[in-house]
């Protein structure tokens, strides 16, 4: 699905980067892909038959994988091995030790390994970040995240949709680790949780669509959560952050931060992320900022923004959240 917001954000990209070719399980699939491209792109990208023929075309310098993450590592190890650089799609992998197996495994072949966690691109948040970390807020007390999404049943038919043996879970892992990995880049680590995770009567599927845990973080603060993709009709994402001196608040693509002496300021646009029947009602801009940001890096030689070894926190905290709700018990994050 997400395949044309990359085909979107390479086209759009200009001398950044340059697609030499495609590889699906099915031809056929690829070929429709690059129907996409537009007439005056500047290459004649291949279908690749297989991934030795991929590996083997030393015109490509990096790879986008964003295959289901069940057969990842299949794909990272020989493709980490060759020397090509990867950009992953989120989850880095289906758990927290297979995530750690392959930021590892990239680092040991000495490549760069970066993410797909396009909201951190957002002005919004950018504007947030910045402000975080320059503005004197003053200590971090609380926090508040929602993700009030939803899914028709459809959705979780496709086959191995919403399991364990495929995705790695359900709303957590496929659709709440972007906001997770927003609010800890803004928050810092969390060091303990207690959840209570479950699938609801909307849905017909193995793994969690609804979770709502209270968080403590290293720093001090607290804070809730709540993720779920039974939320109809569903609605943006939101992060909060209360501070001794001001208030933020990211949603839709805004940022609204209200100071305590009734000082008020906004940033960003209103903008769709997916949180309706439709997963795809986003824009490519975002995806364009992540491969720009990444192949600037590889060009370099520097870290990317978004590097494999950051994106485990992410991976960490639904591992938390996951096995706290499961076990019914408090779970200590190390």
């Amino acid at each position: 699905m997400v395949a044309g917001t990359h085909l979107a954000a390479i086209a759009h990209a200009g001398d950044h980067v340059t697609l030499r070719g495609v590889l699906s399980r099915r031809a056929e699939r690829a070929q429709a892909l690059l129907a996409g491209l537009p007439d005056n792109y500047p290459a004649a990208p291949e279908v690749y038959r297989d991934l030795d023929q991929l590996i083997a075309d030393d015109t490509v310098e990096a790879v986008i994988i964003m295959t289901p993450a069940n057969v990842r590592l299949d794909l990272i190890g020989p493709i980490a091995g060759s020397g090509k650089h990867i950009l992953l799609e989120k989850p880095v992998a289906r758990t927290q030790s297979e995530a750690e197996t392959v930021v590892e495994l990239c680092e040991k072949a000495g490549i760069h390994l970066g993410v797909v966690f396009q909201h951190r691109f957002r002005e919004a948040s950018l504007s947030a970040k910045r402000i975080v970390e320059e503005v004197g807020l003053g200590r971090l007390g609380a926090v508040e995240v929602a993700v009030p999404w939803w899914r028709d049943q459809s959705y979780y038919d496709e086959p191995g949709r919403g399991t364990y043996d495929r995705d790695g879970g359900g709303a957590l892992i496929s659709q709440a680790i972007h906001t997770i990995d927003l609010m800890l880049w803004l928050t810092g680590p969390v060091s303990r949780v207690q959840a209570l995770t479950a699938t609801s009567i909307f849905h017909k599927m193995e793994a969690e669509d609804f979770a709502v845990a209270g968080l403590e973080f290293a720093n001090g603060a607290v804070g809730s959560f709540t993720a779920s993709t039974c939320s109809f009709p569903g609605s943006s994402e939101s992060v909060a952050l209360h501070f001794e001196k001001a208030s933020l608040r990211l949603e839709a693509g805004v940022l609204s931060v209200n100071w305590r002496n009734g000082k008020t300021e906004t940033y960003g646009t209103n903008s769709a992320t997916g949180g309706g029947a439709n997963p795809m009602a986003f824009t490519h801009e975002w995806h364009q900022s992540v491969l720009e940001n990444f192949s600037g890096a590889v060009r370099r030689g520097v870290s990317p923004a978004i590097t494999g070894r950051q994106a485990l926190a992410a991976q960490r905290l639904i591992h938390a959240i996951e096995q706290s709700g499961q076990k019914g018990r408090i779970w200590e994050l190390t």
